[in-house]
């Protein structure tokens, strides 16, 4: 900013401002010289000027007879009077003068002089704002012709941008060697950076695979361990896909129905039908091999009778087992437990179906091998399985008696032979743990 002899400094704002002031001032004298020269051309017009120190003048008569003098202009040096040859002419200042003299004389705003000082006033203002009218209009034009060319310029470029890209599209390029060279190494750098991303999560995942392959195997021992807690369940409530028969009947008990050959076990509410293994030998291996062909006869001391014959007949089969075995015969008797009073079981046996009724059931310990043994004058049958479902904690008994043939015409037991096998001292159960098959591997059990 510049010094001013005041002593203050003035912005580029203010400069251009006075500027602008100085410009609008000039051409308001310039417009009032002109009409004074115009006005002293006609004869029947008289012009008084006079100029002091702290006012300004300007008085217009016409008189159409008379020619008034005109006092030289005085308010500056630099004015020069122009005289008139003809006496009596008014004497008209030159531009110069008229220009300066304007500029050192104040505008007088009061609105108790003369009407001629009024009507100067007005043109002086109407001057002012005709001359910012066209300045702002200018100005704002041109902004709007510079904005309009500039967004032209814009859609041109982008334009020719497009079809430039689309030449480089359809037309095959020819990249220089440096062109080469800078795209083999964008895609070395991409390589490089896809390279260590990976290695990155690699290593991520490297921490948590010890983890997941603990939990993994974790999850596959409890799975070989107690798959059959699950499975068991299910398979109570639904018909086991290993009987041969899948639309049992209920059959009439009071009549011997003739049958084939084949000795098997029916029980409508169930859906059961199954082969039965009479009998096996008393000893753990050989009743696990008959229950996995179907259920087998469970016989004992004092619990050896044969369908028919006065004594109780026990028949075992498994309740439960893992789902990978291949023994088709692991749920046969799941839904033992649903069986009620009342309840009919069929035997085929040589070629006679016996008819049984569910009289109870009982859950007992599995070395309780004496609840199988007891005093009777009926031919009865009593079923053998583990409970609760998917262990071999207990032994579900369900007893029921021989209705059909006739119990009056059933025959005594015989003595059974045990062929010199010991009796055992727990009842059947399902098939071995997962643990507890590892546990007989090595201890060779």
């Amino acid at each position: 900013m510049d010094s001013n002899p005041g002593g203050h400094t003035t912005s580029p704002e203010e400069r251009q401002r006075q500027t602008a002031a100085e410009i609008a001032r000039k051409k308001v004298l310039a417009a009032y010289y002109s009409n004074a020269q115009k006005t002293a051309q006609s004869p029947s017009i008289s012009r008084n000027f006079h100029t002091e120190d702290s006012s300004s003048t300007f008085n217009q008569t016409q008189t159409p007879n008379k020619t008034p003098d005109i006092a030289p202009h005085t308010a500056s040096s630099n004015a020069t009077p122009v005289a008139n040859p003809t006496i009596g002419a008014p004497n008209i200042p030159t531009p110069t003068t008229a220009i300066n003299s304007y500029k050192q004389t104040p505008i007088s705003t009061s609105v108790t002089e003369n009407k001629a000082t009024s009507e100067d006033w007005k043109k002086y203002h109407t001057a002012w704002q005709g001359y910012y009218q066209k300045y702002y209009s200018e100005y704002y034009a041109k902004a709007a012709h510079d904005y309009l060319e500039s967004e032209k310029l814009k859609t041109e470029r982008k334009k020719h941008d497009d079809e430039r890209l689309l030449e480089n599209t359809n037309q095959p390029s020819n990249p220089t060697p440096e062109e080469e060279q800078g795209i083999m190494d964008s895609l070395k750098q991409k390589v490089r950076e896809k390279a260590v991303k990976q290695t990155k999560h690699s290593r991520k995942i490297k921490h948590l695979m010890p983890i997941i392959a603990g939990v993994a195997v974790v999850l596959l021992i409890l799975f070989l361990q107690y798959n059959r807690l699950i499975f068991a369940p299910i398979m109570a409530y639904v018909s086991p896909g290993n009987s041969t028969d899948v639309g049992i009947t209920a059959l009439d008990p009071t009549i011997a129905t003739g049958v084939g050959e084949d000795n098997r076990l029916i029980i409508p509410k169930l859906n059961v039908d199954v082969p039965v293994n009479f009998g096996i030998p008393n000893d753990t291996d050989s009743i696990n091999n008959a229950m996995e062909n179907g259920v087998a006869q469970f016989s004992i001391p004092g619990a050896s009778a044969m369908p028919g014959e006065i004594g109780n007949l026990v028949i075992t089969g498994h309740s439960a087992g893992d789902i990978y075995s291949n023994n088709q015969y692991k749920f046969i008797f799941s839904g033992l437990e649903r069986l009620t009073q009342g309840d009919l079981i069929y035997i085929d046996y040589q070629g006679v179906r016996y008819t049984y009724s569910v009289t109870g059931s009982q859950t007992v310990e599995p070395s309780d091998v004496a609840a199988l043994v007891y005093e009777t004058s009926k031919p009865m049958l009593t079923l053998i399985t583990c409970t609760p479902l998917g262990t071999a904690r207990y032994r579900l008994l369900v007893s029921a008696e021989q209705v059909n043939p006739a119990p009056s015409g059933a025959m005594q037991t015989e003595t059974v032979d045990d062929n010199g096998t010991s009796t055992t001292e727990v009842m059947p159960q399902n098939e071995p743990t997962f643990f507890e098959r590892i546990w007989n591997f090595l201890t060779g059990n």
